[in-house]
């Protein structure tokens, strides 16, 4: 039979968020916890994007935890190798991988009211524990459209996220559908090497340049020997992106200028008249994620590269028919069509208080307390929740502030004494998303003019957190306990619960 264990927290998933707190759980002193990982590494979409291309566009020196500074980025915006390894190393040096529970996906995560514990069950066995962490992310279950005909194509379809890097493009017809952050690193990685490449783009993406390049040996040097040297570098980056937050929440028409360089950039790397037709969105920049690529357009400007402006409706055999009904025959189809984000996966395995799932909970809308605490699921705390995604920055900025709330919440639970839980109040959740869902109003997701994948089906921005990361910061500090409900477990089921520990110790 499987092994059962009881740990003070269960945290579900490996990437930065997962990482982060269990590196976080440890300099608190608690040791008494697991990471759950259905993979077998670490790595979260790190791991899992390993696409020709992957790169992150944000500044290396931003994208990495602060109490684990890299001296050492090759390039100052770095590759998936890079990050991924990054991640290999802090949870090396910060002594992780006992913890570490590979190859254990969670299959349910149940909330026992009586004993005031989370009964998980794996894919490696069960476990119980008095505070669930949910680090499993938005960018972690890649999504396929449903596209009749799809099941018959006799060719190759993968998704972006999971590449097949043993199917040999080379020669072949390929269809890339999407035009989001992934595809636009990949089609000018295989653009050299396929045949003929159709690129399906329903809506296309506003692109910047990528001001990236190696970083130099005195550099590194320098930020190995002096540290504070790195620390400065960090903050500058940070700061000329906290600058530019009013543009994107408040005054989204000040965002005219970086819009008229983005045009710029279309129109010195694309001659063809009709081609830049297609490729020059209708929308205010901003409004969907600004994308950073100095190779894109030159790409899809040369001859074997058609763009079909127009998504992709239909597979009949070996041809995919667009829905303006352009027909290709194609031997591949890559999928760069993004993640199931407003409608995570993770959220369908969570029971809570009352017998529902979490996303059953959320079927009338996303809500959460500072993106971390839901409502009828008391003792689970989310890293990287709703309303913490980010629109120009770093997303690691955001975990940390994620975790000072966490610890934070074991601490109020320790103070508590005894076995108690915390539940957040529905008054308070009702309250946070009203304000966040206010404020969103005015930012360019909401009034920018398009459909991105940060709103869910009824047009609400649940995804990214209208306001600055020094902001974010200040709000989840520490734990208000006038927004949760503190639950004891019951006194006959607490003595029990004591001894069945004291006598396995």
């Amino acid at each position: 039979m499987a092994k059962h264990e009881h740990v003070r927290v269960a945290v579900i998933g490996s990437g930065f968020g997962g990482i982060g707190a269990a590196v976080r759980l440890r300099r608190e002193g608690i040791t008494d916890f697991v990471v759950l990982e259905r993979a077998d590494s670490v790595g979260g979409a790190w791991r899992d994007n390993s696409y020709p291309g992957c790169a992150c566009d944000v500044p290396s020196h931003l994208y990495s935890f602060s109490f684990a500074p890299n001296p050492d980025w090759p390039r100052t915006f770095s590759g998936q190798r890079h990050i991924r390894a990054y991640l290999e190393h802090v949870t090396d040096t910060f002594g992780i991988r006992p913890h570490l529970r590979l190859n254990h996906e969670v299959l349910k995560a149940r909330w026992d009211a009586e004993t005031l514990r989370w009964e998980i069950e794996t894919s490696g066995g069960t476990f119980s524990a008095e505070v669930l962490v949910s680090a499993a992310g938005p960018l972690s279950d890649p999504q396929i459209p449903d596209i009749p005909g799809l099941a018959d194509f006799p060719g190759k379809v993968f998704h972006s996220a999971r590449w097949d890097h043993d199917y040999d493009l080379r020669g072949k017809r390929v269809a890339m559908v999407g035009t989001g952050a992934s595809a636009i690193q990949i089609v000018p990685e295989i653009q050299r090497e396929v045949g003929k490449l159709t690129l399906f783009q329903r809506t296309p993406p506003w692109v910047m340049p990528r001001m990236d390049r190696a970083i130099s040996a005195p550099e590194r040097w320098l930020h190995r020997t002096l540290p504070a040297t790195a620390t400065l570098r960090r903050g500058i980056l940070w700061g000329i992106r906290e600058l530019q937050v009013g543009a994107f929440t408040k005054h989204p028409n000040e965002l005219g200028l970086v819009e008229k360089l983005a045009r710029a950039n279309i129109a010195r790397a694309v001659k063809d008249p009709e081609l830049r037709a297609k490729l020059t969105p209708s929308y205010r920049i901003g409004c969907k994620r600004i994308l950073l690529s100095n190779t894109y357009y030159p790409a899809l400007a040369q001859p074997n590269v058609d763009v079909v402006a127009s998504g992709l409706r239909e597979v009949r055999g070996s041809t995919v028919i667009a829905a303006d009904g352009t027909e290709t025959e194609v031997d591949a189809i890559v999928f760069g069509t993004g993640f199931h984000v407003t409608d995570i996966p993770i959220a369908s395995r969570v029971v809570g208080a009352e017998g529902h799932t979490l996303a059953e909970s959320w079927k009338d809308g996303v809500q959460v307390l500072r993106g971390a605490t839901a409502g009828g699921f008391p003792n689970l705390v989310m890293i990287i929740g709703p309303n913490t995604g980010l629109g120009n920055s770093s997303m690691i900025l955001m975990i940390e502030s994620q975790l000072n709330y966490l610890a934070d919440y074991l601490r109020q639970i320790d103070v508590l004494g005894g076995r108690a839980a915390l539940a957040v109040r529905p008054s308070a959740v009702g309250a946070w998303n009203r304000k966040v869902q206010s404020r969103m109003e005015r930012t360019v997701w909401k009034a920018g003019g398009c459909n991105s994948w940060y709103l869910d089906a009824a047009g609400r921005n649940t995804t990214l957190w209208p306001g600055t990361t020094a902001e974010f910061r200040r709000e989840t500090r520490q734990v208000d306990l006038s927004e949760y409900e503190v639950i004891r477990a019951p006194e006959p089921v607490a003595r029990t619960a004591r001894k069945k520990k004291e006598t396995a110790t």
